[in-house]
């Protein structure tokens, strides 16, 4: 080891280190004959600090082997030696579970000096967006969850052919089925800590399943253990990147010795005839159980199913569900039972006598025939749970898994016995029950999640710009983990100029909401460039058709120029935007163009209009106005009649007025995305409207575009064929004699003023001859000096020349 001291970085790149919400360390080599044989702990943030839960003083200029000797042999310092060697990063996902560190982590490792530096990511802050709470969630259910759950990502040889997987994330139980840690799996190839994945076929399912897509479902049963499995294996992603696979695996011994239980009940009413009749009964109310819960998504149509199926499938007068939370049963739903009963079984302590609590604790079924029993139970009448107008009881685990969820009950007005029979009647449908609600219970937890990362793939804030308001609203319709491809964003281009768009993504998955993200970035792009609004657009379809030729969008894209009080919009295949002035509220008249993703030969055409100050401009998709139940006619009538009625000008009063108001289909089948504009910009002096196009031949026809949009909408139609004409040859002559940009300026005053700007000092050239037919230079001149009012060109101080030409207003 050097004697030199350490050459820390910059103090403002160590304060960006300080800053930084992840962990940072920079290790510098100890080296014995050349070799690196450790490292010292040169600099960590405070971070770094507090996932080691160390202080600083304990950790700077210590070794690792001190530090931390289990580095040596779980492979961190042979990583961190092979970083410094090879020169190359690397990135690890690692999984601790150690008294002061507990969690996945990401460590990205890089080269340093004669050392290294590396960030420690907390994935559970990272999984849905940047401190959220999100990410957290999903590995805390995760780890928590019923089923054992791991990803693993394909490793594929030079072939392209996938040669093994590494296990990116293992959750508690999936590890612990493997008779492993998480931490000896995370970031390890499957070959090196399970082989036997080759043997059993395993390998196999997952190469096809990330191959193909398809996903594979199966139920494998262990007699040595006793135990039966069910296997289910799904592509996880097949992006750009490597393909991964998610596997699940959960015991279903539970389920499946109810099967057999109950073909054997079937089987033995065949034999015994005096049976038939109840098994048959019992038959049809399992089966009606079954098909009502299958069917149940939420934990209220699970409900809405027990209550109007299962009771009376159980024969009882009265149910009632509860679910052991905080280490108390709490009531979840109750059908037929009196309120001062409902009232008592809000929240029952775990210690209460009151049988369910027995059940919730052990996992046992108790059946209590008579009123007697019941009041046995509970000797002091003080704390005990009203028997209501019930005699008989059976209390039933709600389990999965082995994991008690929670306590079902059965009441009944007359004393019963329970027969074995009904017995195990009544545990099958229990434990029905108990699946559909794990089902529904876990489906709204992913429902959460997916709603979160669609948030995080949108603005988490808009720009804050003089002279506008704006609001937005997203209503999220995906069902479980899909995410929805709406989008919205407003873009601050300087100088009063603001982009504004608005887009869907077909689809309801991962991959629209990735194609979401990356259509959104490159719109952003291209419009940060200044390119014009077709070009923009134009653009991003080519990209789309690129890099997802297999997909679909629609966007509108508008560039707002606040201080003229104009914005040049384009349409790719989207509903169109509304307007609402003073004088009323009407949908913009844009020029058509197919959607994104259709063709590269699309034609995209802008359209220029007016935007007075106080308007309010509304953009949407169309989620909101239109489904296959409901036209979108008939839905763009409501939302123009809606929008009419807003009281006010505030942007995001208005869009509550609008999401309050019948406007669309009831109930929704698709995502919605709106977003509102008001302009508070005032523009003063005459009538201006400026626009820069790039120095191509096909900006001509684009500038001709924009000065009829303008002059119509300033009702100047009797000056539009003079003006154009003109501007054809002021501009087309730019094109040709510069390079660079070309600004168009339209300014209405006692005159109609035409200003064509560019980046050449060549002045305009006169023919010498009228007549000369052989060269067409300086046509355009003799043009203009016919028909204009007057015309010049001049030099502009900061570089270039400006071609002028006055007309006639109207």
């Amino acid at each position: 080891m050097a004697d030199d001291a350490v050459a820390l970085p910059d103090g403002w790149l160590l304060a960006m280190l300080d800053d930084d919400r992840q962990g940072w360390v920079l290790a510098t080599a100890v080296r014995e004959d050349g070799l690196i044989v450790d490292f010292d702990l040169a600099y960590v943030n405070d971070a770094g600090c507090r996932f080691v839960g160390r202080p600083r003083e304990e950790l700077l200029g210590g070794r690792y082997r001190q530090l931390w000797p289990e580095t040596v042999h779980d492979g961190t310092i042979p990583l961190y030696r092979r970083v410094v060697e090879t020169r190359e990063p690397v990135t690890r996902t690692v999984y601790y579970d150690r008294p002061n560190l507990t969690g996945h982590f990401e460590v990205r490792v890089s080269p340093w000096g004669d050392g290294f530096g590396a960030r420690f990511v907390d994935l559970r802050q990272l999984t849905v967006a940047p401190q959220s709470a999100g990410g957290t969630r999903l590995y805390d259910a995760l780890d928590a969850a019923f089923d054992g759950f791991t990803l693993l990502r394909a490793v594929t040889g030079g072939d392209g052919v996938i040669v093994d997987f590494v296990c990116d994330y293992v959750n508690q139980l999936g590890a612990k089925l493997t008779g492993r840690t998480p931490e000896d799996l995370i970031g390890h190839r499957l070959s090196d800590v399970l082989p036997g994945s080759w043997d059993d076929g395993l390998f196999d399912r997952y190469r096809q399943v990330a191959t193909t897509g398809e996903p594979w479902l199966e139920q494998r049963a262990y007699p040595d253990i006793g135990q039966v499995w069910e296997l289910k294996i799904a592509r996880a992603r097949a992006d750009a990147g490597a393909p991964a696979v998610a596997v699940s695996f959960r015991e279903v011994t539970d389920q499946v010795q109810q099967q057999r239980h109950l073909a054997a009940i079937a089987a033995e009413a065949e034999q015994a005839a005096a049976r038939a009749t109840d098994a048959a009964a019992r038959a049809t109310a399992l089966q009606t159980a079954t098909t009502a819960l299958v069917a149940a998504s939420t934990t209220a149509e699970v409900y809405a199913a027990i209550g109007s199926v299962l009771r009376p499938s159980a024969g009882g007068q009265g149910l009632a569900l509860l679910l052991l939370e905080d280490r108390q049963l709490q009531l979840r739903f109750h059908d037929g039972y009196e309120p001062d009963v409902v009232a008592r079984l809000r929240e029952l302590p775990l210690d209460h006598p009151y049988p369910a609590t027995a059940v919730a604790r052990t996992g046992q079924p108790l059946y209590l025939t008579s009123l007697a029993q019941f009041q046995a139970t509970q000797p002091d009448p003080g704390t005990a749970v009203p028997a209501g107008e019930r005699q008989a009881w059976a209390f039933l685990p709600l389990t999965v898994a082995g994991e008690v969820l929670g306590t079902l009950v059965v009441g009944y007005r007359k004393p019963r016995d329970f027969d074995y029979d009904e017995q195990a009647t009544l545990m099958a449908l229990a434990g029905l029950g108990a699946q559909a609600l794990q089902r529904a219970l876990l489906f709204e937890a992913s429902t959460t999640l997916a709603s979160a990362l669609q948030r995080a793939l949108l603005p988490a804030t808009l720009p804050h710009v003089p002279g506008l308001r704006h609001a937005a609203r997203y209503l999220p319709w995906t069902q479980g983990a899909d995410v929805g491809g709406d989008w919205y964003d407003i873009i601050d281009l300087g100088e009063g100029v603001v982009g504004v768009v608005i887009g869907d993504v077909a689809g309801h998955s991962a991959s629209a909401a990735a194609t979401m993200g990356q259509v959104r970035n490159a719109l952003r792009a291209y419009a940060s460039e200044r390119h014009n609004p077709a070009s923009i657009v134009h653009h991003v379809n080519r990209l789309l058709l690129d890099m997802h030729p297999d997909t679909i969008a629609t966007c509108c894209y508008l560039q707002v120029h606040l201080k003229e009080g104009t914005a040049t919009a384009v349409s790719a295949g989207h509903p169109p935007p509304m307007l609402r002035t003073a004088e009323g509220v009407h949908r913009l008249r844009l020029r058509p163009g197919p959607p994104l993703g259709v063709t590269p030969d699309a034609v995209y055409l802008d359209t220029t209009l007016l935007l007075p100050a106080a308007a309010t401009l509304l953009l949407y998709t169309d989620g909101l106005v239109e489904d296959r139940r409901h036209p979108i006619d008939q839905g763009l009538r409501e939302l123009l009649a809606a929008l009419h009625s807003a009281p006010t000008r505030d942007p995001g009063e208005t869009l509550d007025h609008i999401l309050t108001s019948d406007v669309g289909p009831r109930p929704r089948s698709d995502d919605v995305a709106v977003l509102c504009l008001t302009s508070d910009a005032v523009p003063t002096g005459p009538p201006t409207a400026r626009r820069r196009f790039r120095g191509e031949a096909i900006s001509a026809s684009a500038a001709r575009r924009f000065a009829a949009d303008v002059l119509t909408a300033w009702q100047q139609p009797q000056v539009v064929d003079d003006a154009l004409l003109l501007l054809d040859e002021v501009i087309t002559n730019a094109i040709q004699h510069t390079v660079g940009d070309v600004t168009v300026e339209l300014r209405l005053g006692d005159l109609l003023r035409v200003t064509v700007h560019d980046t050449s000092i060549r002045p305009p050239e006169r023919r010498t001859s009228p007549t000369d037919a052989d060269s067409d230079n300086g046509r355009g001149l003799h043009i203009i000096e016919h028909l204009a009012t007057a015309w010049g060109s001049e030099l502009v101080p900061t570089g270039g020349k400006r071609v002028w030409f006055d007309l006639p207003r109207a």
